[in-house]
């Protein structure tokens, strides 16, 4: 409860920045958010299952 709290308090502090800066600003901060998490997400769905396998477990069995 006290973390939704939290980020409910971080979230109105954002959106006021972006009520206060010009509209271009915001488009910018917003792309480049849009980018960073297109990357992370292509990230790890290329490389997500093969780091599973380096833990030591063999979906097989086999160990």
């Amino acid at each position: 409860m006290l973390f939704l709290v939290g980020a409910l308090l971080v979230l109105g502090v954002v959106l006021g920045v972006v009520a206060h800066v010009p509209a271009s600003v915001s488009a910018v901060a917003g792309l480049a958010i849009a980018l960073w998490l297109a990357l992370f997400a292509a990230r790890e769905r290329l490389f997500g299952h093969r780091r599973s396998g380096r833990l030591g477990h063999d979906p097989r069995g086999a160990r």
